[in-house]
Formats: structure tokens, sequence, C-alpha cells
């Protein structure tokens, strides 16, 4: 099988479960049997589809429950598993849900939310497609509003005007300036020239009509898609620059030239083949209440995901999408609650558990240095836009990751997130006063880190609010 050192959604064919580890080890540290497992579920997707359609059906997939304190990489290594698979991901917080008959958020809407995600990415696929022709089509408009072509020769022309200007010497004209025009078009000339053009408002339901109630939104949404149709908007008459209305204008023609129909098949399809649901904080809804009163359960709210996960049919504006091959990965720091408390039905539902190691002061050095979208690296490119020449020394990043370990320990552990609002503090003077400084490099050492974190981390009332 052929090897490929940086490997894209379009070959993920031919990646194996260790190139798939090794393209997560490129921005998450450490947490190697989550990226395992993870690795693992993402192969058997491309496994089972190699199957036969009577087997394919039968094969469902391995949910995976992640535990783990926050800030350790959990959500990291599943949006950067989706995006190597090119997949409808979404993330959502299981305390958001609440159980049927309570206003809040109802669970189906996660999968109407997966879908209109999909519908996006699909779309935005096969408009890019199309885009050079739909740019090619406004351009003809444009140009067709600079230089409105000719009427056509009207047979009550006298013989004395034709012979002083024969129809076909009239056309040449015509398509010499318009060749002229199109030149100073692509050239840029004409951009701030001013154009009108007819722009349609979309119809449909008075702006917070339904919404106000509690938990419909998804309802009024359907019904603006559903009426909008039978509401047609406005037209008015809108005056912009030549390079505004050229864009605008590829955008319409690009959604005249692509089948919404196709587009929303496709969706489906790769919603229920290849759709990944992140649902966090999933401990906390962990729990069998064995009081009876009006609350909201916590019970409820899992015997509401679970048919979800069980594998239903949830109907969406887009059509029913069926959710047997959706693969969910649940993630959860379970301090005070344990797996064992989700009901057992969920449970089984969950069958791959791995837990994920606290970070240590070598992992948070990494952190700081190794993933390509590094906090080090992020700082030095964002301050080289101010001239400012950012150097962190070895000692200086030991020194980052010894206080972000202390801080944890102290107060809550957040794990990798500490170190964003270390050396956010660090930086803050440099930050603010970046254009007047007079001396362009700065070096973070360990010293400099003690000057500036010293006193806030000795006072430890002080730092459970600044860091």
């Amino acid at each position: 099988m052929e090897q490929k050192t940086s490997p894209t959604p379009k070959n993920l064919d031919s990646l194996t479960p260790r190139q798939i580890v090794e393209e997560l080890d490129r921005y998450v540290i450490g947490q190697r049997d989550a990226k395992r497992m993870v690795a693992i579920a993402l192969r058997n997707r491309w496994r089972r589809q190699q199957l036969s359609p009577e087997l394919r059906d039968e094969i469902v997939p391995k949910n995976i429950i992640m535990i783990g304190p926050t800030g350790v990489g959990k959500t990291e290594i599943s949006r950067r598993v989706s995006k190597l698979a090119d997949a409808p991901f979404i993330k959502v917080e299981a305390s958001k849900f609440t159980e049927v008959g309570y206003v809040g958020r109802d669970v189906e809407s996660l999968i109407r939310d997966l879908t209109d995600l999909s519908i996006n990415m699909v779309k935005t696929a096969y408009l890019e497609k199309v885009q050079k022709k739909a740019e090619d089509m406004a351009e003809e408009r444009v140009l067709d509003m600079l230089l409105p072509p000719s009427p056509p020769s009207s047979t009550l022309e006298t013989n004395e005007e034709s012979a002083e200007a024969p129809p076909q010497q009239k056309q040449d004209q015509q398509e010499s300036t318009r060749s002229k025009l199109r030149l100073q078009l692509r050239e840029g000339k004409l951009d701030n020239r001013m154009v009108e053009i007819e722009i349609k408002e979309r119809g449909g339901l008075p702006v917070g009509i339904i919404s106000n109630i509690g938990g419909m939104e998804d309802l009024e949404h359907n019904l603006r898609d559903m009426l909008g149709g039978m509401m047609p908007g406005k037209k008015k008459n809108r005056r912009m620059k030549v390079s505004e209305a050229l864009k605008f204008m590829a955008q319409e023609e690009a959604q005249k030239l692509i089948d919404m129909e196709e587009v929303t098949k496709e969706a489906i399809t790769r919603t229920e083949q290849s759709g990944i649901v992140f649902l966090d904080e999933i401990d906390k809804i962990a729990g069998r209440e064995k009081n009876a009163g009006p609350d909201i359960s916590r019970e409820g709210v899992q015997r509401d995901l679970l048919p979800i996960v069980e594998g239903s049919t949830v109907n969406t504006k887009h059509g029913p999408v069926k959710t047997d091959h959706i693969l969910f990965i649940a993630a959860g720091a379970f301090h005070v609650a344990k797996p064992s408390d989700l009901i057992p039905e969920l449970q089984g539902r969950f069958p791959i558990r791995v837990e994920l190691e606290p970070l240590t002061k070598d992992d948070l050095i990494r952190i700081l240095t190794e993933p390509r979208n590094a906090l080090v690296k992020q700082y030095h490119a964002l301050l080289s836009t101010e001239g400012i020449a950012l150097e962190f020394t070895k000692d200086g990043i030991e020194e980052i990751a010894a206080t972000a370990v202390q801080v944890n320990e102290r107060t809550e552990n957040i794990g990798a997130r500490r170190l964003f609002t270390i050396v956010e503090r660090l930086l803050e003077d440099v930050s603010f006063e970046a254009q007047d400084l007079q001396k362009k490099e700065v070096v973070i050492n360990a010293q400099y880190v003690r000057d500036h974190l010293q006193s806030i981390v000795k006072d430890e009332d002080l730092s459970r609010f600044i860091l």
C-alpha cells in the first residue's frame, strides 16, 4: 500500500490505523490508546464499505466512551479524525438536552444539526466544481449591464440607414467594444464603476414568531423553508461596485447550476454512513434518580438518547435520516459519576471504553512546541505582524509548563487549557505595547516567566481568578 507523508481526506481509503494515528500525532500529544481506538473505528468504516450489501447492513459502529479530565485532548482527537475523514462532525454537550415533555432541546435535534452540516459540506463541494462556470456567466451579465446588446435589426429600417451602417459592421463593432470591456474587467480597471442590479428578498415568517416559545427553534426553521416558496420575496434594485456585483452574481449563478436534490441525497447518505457525533459531558447525565417528582430526570435524557444511538429514523426538513451507522463518541471526566452509572441499555451501546491520561509536565512542554498549531508558534506569528521577534528559550518553555502543572494542582485541573491562560497573562504587556516597544526582540526565558507570574502563583486566592 502506498505510503503518503501528508494524507488528505481524498486518500483516506489508503490510510491504515497506524497512519491515522501518525496523522493525529501531528496535532494531539500523547493519548496513544484513545488514538488507536478512534483509528480502528475509522478504518472499520472503510472495511464495512468493502463488504456485500447484506453483510454491510448487519455491522454496526463500535461507539466509544473517552474517560478523562478536561483539557487532555478528547474533543481534539474526534475533531481531527472528522477532518481527516472529511466526515460530517458535530459536538454537543449531553447536559443541554432535556427529557421529552420539558422545555429545552430534544435529542433528535443533534441529528437534524448534523444533517444540516452535511448539506452545507456537500453544497460547498458542488459550488466549488461550478465556480469557474458561474464566474464566466457573472462576467457576461456585468458586460450586458455595461454595454447592453444592440436591438435586432428592424424590417422598417430604411435603405439609407442600412447603407450607412450594415448590420454585420454594427455587430463587429459591438463585439470589439465588448472584448475591450472584458479585458478591462479582468484587469480590474472597472472595479469601482457603479452598476444597478436586481435583488430578490427572501419571503417567510416574521422573525421570532415562534422562537419565543422554548424549544421551538427547529419548528420555526422548518416553517420558514416550507413557506418560503409560497411567500415569494420582494424585488429591489441596489447599486454596487462592479467588483461586488461580480461576486454577488457568481454566487447567484452557482446556486442555479447545482442540483439541490442531488446535493440533499448525497448529504443524507454521507450523514448516515460517515457522520460522527461527539457527545461531551455525558457524565453529567449519568445517574438514576430514585426520587419521584417534577425535576428533569437525567435517566429520562438517557432513555431519549438511547434510540438515537441504538439506531432509528429521524425526520429532518431534508428527509428521513437513519442513525444506525453514525459513529457516536462520548466523553466525560467522570469525577463523581462512573460509566456504570449510565443505564445498562446505553452502556451496551458504547462497548469501547478508553481512559485518557492526565497531562504531565513533559506532555505540556511538547504541547507548547510540537503540534502544527502549537501555542508558541501561534504567538510568534501573531506578534510578528507588529514587527516583534518573539523567542521562547528551552528553560522558558519548561518554566511555563511547570507553572501550569503547579496551578492545575492547586486549583482546578483544566489540562492543556491552562497553558492558554498562562501564556496570555505572560505576554499581556508585550501584546498591549507592541507598537510602542523600542526593543523589537523579546526573549521569554525562565527568569522572565518567574518575574511576570511569581506573585500571582504564590497568591493562591489571586491565581484562582487570574490563572
